[in-house]
């Protein structure tokens, strides 16, 4: 089997929702000498941008995206030991998601998590109904790079607002991202969120390019 052979056949793991197939052209690209990077980034990614295109068109739901994520994950854990410290790094962060107090919903949230996941990023997942301050213990128990707040309801979009500023008020050194349907752009420039993101699909790059601002910052 060659080169390219197998990057897409982890691709196709991933659009197919395979996880023996995900697991299979994992091993095969590490023994070939395949790089992690190239594994994740021409192989399982293009088919998470498969999976996260078809949900935007609607043709695919959340289960799906699910069983997607769940692929991705099974193809890492196999990479994951023939990693650098420096493509762990590069490849990875730490994000603490939840929805804010005083909401209960989370499709959207769980939408985000599985496409955050199948990018090979480690997620903490808090549920729903999460105050400022169980995301402040969670970010400074797991040295979380990132933190998310989703809002479904007008009268729960403020407490996007508290968790920036409990945030600044303690100089936590986090990213903040916010999303949700009452939530947009101007919202979380208002509040001094560091990011927005309008859907699932577009998460993955946001976090991408927020860490990547960050680090050139350090």
């Amino acid at each position: 089997m060659n080169r390219d052979e197998i990057l897409e056949g982890l691709q196709t793991s991933i659009e197919t929702f395979n996880i023996e197939e995900a697991e299979k052209y994992a091993r095969e690209a590490m023994e070939s000498g395949i790089s992690p990077d190239d594994a994740i980034n021409l192989g399982l990614a293009k088919g998470m941008d498969t999976i996260s295109h078809l949900f935007d068109e609607a043709k695919i739901f959340l289960p799906q995206i699910l069983m997607a994520a769940k692929a991705m994950e099974a193809a890492l854990e196999i990479i994951e030991p023939y990693m650098k410290k420096g493509d762990d790094v590069k490849l990875k962060g730490i994000i603490v998601m939840g929805s804010v107090k005083g909401d209960i919903h989370e499709i959207g949230k769980n939408v985000c998590c599985a496409m955050l996941r199948g990018a090979g990023f480690k997620v903490i997942d808090l549920g729903t109904d999460v105050s400022p301050y169980d995301f402040e213990k969670a970010i400074e128990e797991s040295h979380a790079d990132v933190v998310g707040g989703s809002a479904l309801m007008t009268t729960s979009l403020y407490q996007q607002k508290d968790m920036v500023r409990v945030f600044n008020e303690d100089k936590l050194p986090v990213i903040t991202i916010f999303g949700g349907a009452p939530c947009s752009e101007e919202w979380v420039q208002e509040i001094g969120g560091d990011g927005y993101s309008a859907s699932g699909s577009e998460i993955v790059d946001l976090v991408r390019r927020l860490l990547t601002e960050n680090s050139g910052k350090q």
